[in-house]
């Protein structure tokens, strides 16, 4: 059983940064697609980053681009997520999710496994 537990999230101010953690037990971690998705209150959950199973491609959903970066270290079975410039609109919960096929995805459907959630609250 695959397990992921992300953390990091936090109370920022808007223009400062955070830095979330999602690490894998119990699976190959260096074989995931892995994503990180968010979702606020009465909203559906959308995707924010993705990378492959080697770290070679990323996506972004247009509202971090040039802003966050995911990356991961398979030796570690850990992927991050690097926010800079935060903004009010940041705010909700953050969820790592892993992908077995290898490659990430914008849609949530195509995932296997999530994490728990980590809280981001940014204020202006």
């Amino acid at each position: 059983q695959v397990q992921l537990a992300d953390s990091g999230g936090g109370l920022v101010q808007a223009g400062g940064s955070l830095r979330l953690s999602c690490t894998a037990s119990g699976g190959i971690f260096r074989t995931y697609g892995m994503g990180w998705f968010r979702q606020a209150p009465g909203k559906e959950r959308e995707f924010v980053a993705g990378i492959n199973w080697s770290g070679g491609a990323t996506g972004y959903a247009d509202s971090v681009k040039g802003r966050f970066t995911i990356s991961r270290d398979n030796a570690k079975s850990t992927v991050y997520l690097r926010m800079n410039s935060l903004k009010p609109e940041d705010t909700p919960v953050y969820f790592c999710a892993a992908a077995r096929i290898g490659d990430y995805y914008p849609g949530s459907a195509q995932y296997d496994y999530w994490g728990q959630g980590t809280q981001v609250t940014v204020s202006s």
